[in-house]
C-alpha cells in the first residue's frame, strides 16, 4: 500500500472541428473534495486537448500523489499502458511506420508532469453515462464553444 495521497482524476478533451477551437476539462478528487479545471485553445486538435487535460491535472497537484487517471482517449491510455511511449522514445520519437510522433512536445510535458507521481491509467468508455466522465466532457465542450463563439 502506498503512503502517497490518492487522487482520482477524470480528463477529457473536445474540439469543434479537428483542427479547430478546442477545450479540455479535468476533475480531481482528493479526500472527498472535488476541483474542476478547464481551458482551451483557439486552434487545436482533439488529441492535443485530451493530452492538455492530463498535463494540467498533474501540474495542479502540489505534492507527490498516487494518481488514478480516468480517460476515454485510447491514444493516451494505449501510449501509457502498452509501451508505446517507451518505444517512441527509443526510436527518437518515431512511430513503427518511421513517421514522427505527433505532439511530441505534449508527450514530453506529460512525462515531466508525471515524474513526481505514481500514475495509474484507467480507460473509460466515452459518452456512456459515467457521471464524472460526462462532467469533464461538458467542461471541455463548454471551453471549445466559448472559443468558437469568440472567433
Amino acid at each position: 500500500m502506498s503512503d502517497l495521497p490518492e487522487v482520482i482524476v477524470y480528463t477529457d478533451g473536445a474540439c469543434s472541428g479537428n483542427p479547430g477551437p478546442g477545450g479540455w476539462g479535468a476533475i480531481l478528487i482528493w479526500n472527498g473534495k472535488e476541483k474542476e479545471l478547464s481551458g482551451g485553445d483557439p486552434a487545436t486538435t482533439n488529441n492535443r486537448m485530451e493530452m492538455k487535460a492530463v498535463i494540467e491535472a498533474l501540474k495542479a497537484m502540489k505534492k507527490p500523489c498516487h494518481v488514478k487517471i480516468h480517460s476515454d482517449s485510447a491514444l493516451i491510455i494505449n501510449a501509457m499502458t502498452k509501451g508505446w511511449i517507451e518505444n517512441w522514445q527509443k526510436k527518437g520519437w518515431r512511430k513503427a511506420d518511421k513517421k514522427p510522433v505527433e505532439n511530441k512536445e505534449l508527450w514530453e510535458q506529460m512525462l515531466a508532469a508525471m515524474k513526481p507521481h505514481k500514475v495509474s491509467w484507467i480507460k473509460v468508455k466515452g459518452h456512456s453515462g459515467l457521471e464524472l466522465n460526462e462532467r469533464v466532457d461538458q467542461l471541455a465542450v463548454a471551453e471549445s464553444l466559448k472559443l468558437k463563439m469568440n472567433n
